[in-house]
């Protein structure tokens, strides 16, 4: 479900919902903590940067074999499912669900986030439609965006070939470049930024790709899967787990990263700026 990492404290109202959402093999504190220092920037660092911002993180299995068993054929559209209706819940409690939303994923919970996003598009129902109406940034940071070596991501979560002779032929294709689903989910998130764009409420993209290989296994997610054509995208210089850590504010990528959030964060402020001054003239 959706962790609060950050509250804003002194009175002041936070304008902005940052969400973490972690990847395959990922959890909820581990996959952004620097363990030689012990920082986990989300909440330690990035608190003090973007003061009036409530800062969370969506948890949820990723087992590496759960993501391969057999029975696992929609599991990105049900973690997309419980995303969804998580984060809807957690604002409509604390009403704030007009409240502006950045998401900062890493691995596959860019394509989890993506797809929770046309879920939102397309649901009948008001209340959720405000997940998508309301997102304004998203930082993809080693999301496989056409997919990726299956024998890579077998090896990453090290149970290569007990998931290999597990796994449902159609579930192991679910990563593969021609995969159906990974197109399926592209096409409906790119119809959605062209929408935001014709109502001239864009959504603020940016990809970060790694440009170190893990040992042995090489490049996890390549170049030209963790970018997005039209979209500004940077290289964090670490491998595919370690881009998603910072240990101060010094450390490779993180001030590249965090600019981004502050942009966009600055921006949800002049709409809600925009919004209480057009509500005070009425």
């Amino acid at each position: 479900g959706v962790k609060v990492l950050h509250e804003p404290s002194d009175g002041l109202a936070a304008i902005v919902d940052i969400i973490f959402v972690y990847g395959l093999t990922g959890n909820v504190y581990n996959t952004w903590l620097d363990k030689d220092c012990r920082i986990h920037w989300p909440s330690q660092l990035l608190k003090e940067d973007i003061l009036d911002a409530r800062i969370l993180s969506f948890g949820y299995d990723a087992d590496v074999a759960h993501w391969f068993s057999a029975a696992s054929v929609n599991r990105i559209g049900n973690h997309a499912e419980a995303l969804l209706g998580a984060l809807t819940r957690r604002r409509e409690r604390t009403n704030s669900e007009y409240r502006k939303i950045i998401f900062v994923v890493h691995s596959l919970g860019g394509l989890v986030v993506q797809n929770a996003l046309a879920l939102s598009k397309s649901s009948p129902e008001a209340h959720l439609q405000k997940f998508e109406a309301n997102t304004i940034g998203l930082a993809f940071l080693g999301t496989p965006h056409f997919g990726a070596d299956l024998a890579s991501w077998g090896r990453y979560g090290a149970r290569l070939l007990n998931i290999v002779k597990r796994a449902n032929e159609d579930i192991v294709q679910v990563l593969q470049p021609d995969s159906e689903m990974l197109a399926t989910i592209q096409k409906r998130f790119h119809e959605i930024l062209r929408s935001r764009q014709a109502l001239n409420q864009p959504i603020s993209v940016t990809c970060f790709h790694e440009e170190l290989p893990v040992p042995v296994l090489g490049m996890v997610v390549e170049l030209r899967s963790a970018i997005l054509p039209g979209y500004p995208n940077f290289g964090i210089h670490a491998t595919h787990t370690e881009m998603a850590k910072f240990s101060d504010r010094e450390c490779n990528g993180y001030d590249t990263v965090v600019g981004e959030l502050c942009r966009w964060a600055k921006a949800g402020r002049k709409v809600v700026q925009s919004t209480v001054l057009q509500e005070g003239g009425r």
